[in-house]
């Protein structure tokens, strides 16, 4: 490995720390989902009493000082490294559902934990060290290069396509066009949030990097592309079943990001044969963990036999979900 660097320790800390916190906020937020459906009527049928709950609005914040600590991750290590670590936020998640809201973790689950737990170690052992940028320019022009720009054009007429062409044909039907589109932009989001990212921390160490306009540039289409993502995931999220979703849509996102960054950063020019195998390899290795985690998510929960109305309901979404072609 030859040593981390320090802004690649900072960077794996708050990976590291966000998924921890957007693992927790997963189960805080359902908790306060259970006790609000318990006095009112639940969210799934369109009730909004959840926003009484101080254990929702706890997972809230949860959530948000997670995504905080994401985007800051992005300012400090390569993509390559942040990204994958988001899987993390899953086994939190499977754990302390086990414990707290007695959703038994299968045996499957548990190689799952262990697969994304050995791939992420395997990532951050291998992760390049991160360039050093004194300039939001230098971001620009990494962002200007030629290869970044061949890429950024194949991406924009690729999502152009399957909006106008294939969504109104397939989209109800094929998984793969709703997340396609997150997918892809969600690459060129990374690359915004790294530049916005790297401006703020050159900012606030002395640096002001907002008199530039490469700046706001950057700031302007982060939002537009999150605007664009969100639609589309929700799409997604309202057509398809959720336990299809997550894994199709994380290899997706985290392919292309690593992609994207490869091409604009150039991390693995510094990198040999074997160091960027073995980052392959790992991400290969979570994504085995992660689908086997979805996969067997329900296994070692017993049916439901003392809430006839929750066990209808869910019963119902599952044989729903399967019937549909999801890919």
């Amino acid at each position: 490995m030859g040593g981390m660097s320090s802004d690649n320790v900072h960077g794996l800390v708050l990976a590291l720390s966000s998924s921890l916190f957007i693992g927790s906020s997963f189960i805080i937020k359902k908790k306060g989902l259970m006790n609000a459906g318990a006095t009112g009527i639940r969210a799934g049928l369109g009730g909004y009493s959840y926003l009484k709950e101080p254990w929702w609005w706890a997972g809230m914040v949860s959530m948000i000082i997670g995504e905080v600590a994401n985007f800051a991750a992005y300012a400090y290590a390569p993509a390559i490294l942040v990204t994958p670590l988001g899987a993390l936020s899953m086994i939190i998640s499977a754990v302390l559902a086990h414990y707290f809201l007695d959703e038994r973790l299968h045996i499957f689950g548990v190689i799952g934990c262990a697969l994304c737990l050995v791939g992420s170690t395997t990532i951050v052992l291998h992760a390049p060290q991160e360039i050093p940028i004194k300039s939001v320019k230098e971001v620009w022009l990494l962002a200007t290069a030629p290869g970044f720009l061949v890429y950024t054009c194949i991406v924009l007429i690729v999502v152009g396509i399957l909006i106008y062409r294939y969504v109104p044909l397939y989209g109800g039907t094929h998984l793969v066009i709703y997340v396609g589109i997150c997918s892809l932009m969600g690459s060129l989001t990374v690359m915004c949030v790294k530049a916005v990212g790297i401006a703020m921390k050159l900012s606030f160490s002395g640096s002001n990097q907002f008199v530039y306009f490469q700046t706001w540039f950057f700031t302007i289409l982060l939002f537009g592309f999150i605007l664009l993502q969100l639609n589309y995931l929700n799409r997604a999220l309202d057509t398809f079943n959720t336990a299809v979703i997550s894994p199709v849509y994380y290899v997706m996102f985290t392919s292309f990001t690593i992609l994207a960054s490869m091409i604009m950063f150039k991390n693995w020019d510094h990198q040999n044969a074997s160091q960027i195998i073995s980052e392959l390899s790992g991400f290969v290795t979570i994504f085995s963990g992660t689908f086997l985690l979805h996969k067997t998510k329900d296994m070692g929960t017993p049916a439901a036999t003392d809430s006839p109305k929750l066990s209808s309901s869910s019963a119902s979404s599952r044989n729903e979900g399967p019937t549909r072609s999801e890919l």
